[in-house]
Parts: structure tokens; sequence; C-alpha cells
């Protein structure tokens, strides 16, 4: 990742989009750990909120007393919309030449930011949670051809223009939100990189991945078959 100079004034290079629904035991962290790690870049956070119940906003706005409303920014909703529409609805408000997408919960730590290490893999998962998300990629790589490996992983960064060519054309709104992308950037012509990271489970909070998110992801796969 680019350096953008000196952080604070001026139009920022990053816009790093948070969707959260009740995250107030992490969204601080993440927040800290984002300024900590980028002390030189000009960028802003877009925390879109799905009208969280456990005072997530609450402490949002707590730190925007502490960072600055031009830093941190919060986008609510009223609530759960799916998470496509929650990156739609925070690329509505960014103002980076690009966007960079990530998770609330620490499962992305923003340390790999500034250039995204080698080494990856995956800390704190159990056995069904590796082989749901082994599964995924496996059925999706062997139905869609999509060039690359991870299609579940929300951990991301777009050129603006890309971002917002390929989110015009997906019809998804949850899990499968993040294969579809990649599916349509491919179709599209785009180049796509992977950079390996280590994805650590959630410390705080319950993880929104159920039944029926795994239902929706087998239905998208199957629509994206017949339609890409």
């Amino acid at each position: 990742m680019e350096k953008g100079g000196e952080a604070g004034g001026g139009r920022p290079e990053y816009s790093i989009i948070v969707p959260t629904y009740n995250e107030r035991l992490n969204v601080a962290l993440i927040v800290y750990l984002i300024f900590k790690h980028l002390p030189d870049a000009k960028f802003e956070i877009i925390i879109v909120d799905d009208g969280s119940p456990d005072g997530t906003q609450d402490i949002v706005k707590q730190l925007q007393q502490v960072y600055g409303e031009d830093r941190v920014l919060l986008r609510a909703r009223p609530r759960k919309l799916g998470l496509g529409t929650a990156y739609m609805h925070g690329l509505k408000h960014a103002s980076g030449e690009f966007v960079v997408i990530m998770d609330a919960d620490l499962s992305h730590h923003p340390k790999y930011l500034p250039s995204f290490i080698s080494n990856g893999g995956v800390h704190g998962w159990n056995l069904m949670r590796k082989l749901t998300s082994r599964g995924a990629n496996v059925l999706a790589q062997t139905l869609l051809r999509p060039g690359a490996s991870d299609l579940t992983g929300s951990f991301r960064l777009y050129k603006r223009s890309v971002l917002e060519d390929v989110i015009s054309s997906c019809v998804s709104k949850g899990y499968v939100f993040q294969m579809e992308m990649i599916v349509r950037a491919t179709r599209k012509g785009y180049h796509i990189e992977e950079v390996p990271i280590t994805f650590v489970d959630r410390v705080f909070g319950i993880s929104k991945l159920g039944g029926s998110e795994i239902v929706g992801y087998l239905k998208g796969l199957v629509y994206l078959l017949l339609t890409t």
C-alpha cells in the first residue's frame, strides 16, 4: 500500500469502510489500531453501522471526539440490510482514490494495511469453520474459475473506480457478496493480486455467519454459474 503523505488535512487517499453490527467491544480498538499502523497516510474510516442495539454508535461518536469527525465518519443505517449494501452505502460517502474494506471484529488486523505481508494462515478457527471456508472456496473455484484463491475473505483494497464499476453489477447482499465481487471483477478483466495474511478469529462478540448465510452462498454460487 502506498503512503499518502502526512496524515490529516486535505482529501484522504484511502477510505476504509468498516461495516458494524453489535461491535461495541471491538470498534474502538480497530479504530485505534488503524491510526497506529497508518501514521503517515491520508485516510478516513467510514463506520457503516446497521442499527446496533449494543451501543456501537455511541462508541463511534466518542471516537469522533478524539480523532475528528473528518477522520472517523459514522454513516448509520436503521437496521441490518446486508453486507453488500453496507459497502455500497459506505462507498457513497467515500472520498479516497482507493477503498479498503475490512471487518470490525479484529479478524483483519490493521497491521497488514501498510503492506500485506507474507506467511498467512488462519488462527483460532475450529475444524468446522475451516472446512466451511475451504469447501466454499473449492466449490466456487471448480464451478466459476474466478482466477483468485480466496473468494470469501473481506479484507480487500480496491481502486475506487474499479470498486464503483464492479459493485454496480452485483446483486447479492450477504456472505456471497464477496465471492460475486471477485467473479465479476475477473469477468470484467480487472487485475487481481493476492497477498497472504494471518486471519484470526474474533475475540469479542458473536460471528454473524450462520446456516442462512451458507444457504445464501450456495444459491449465489448457482446464480453466478448461470449468469456470468
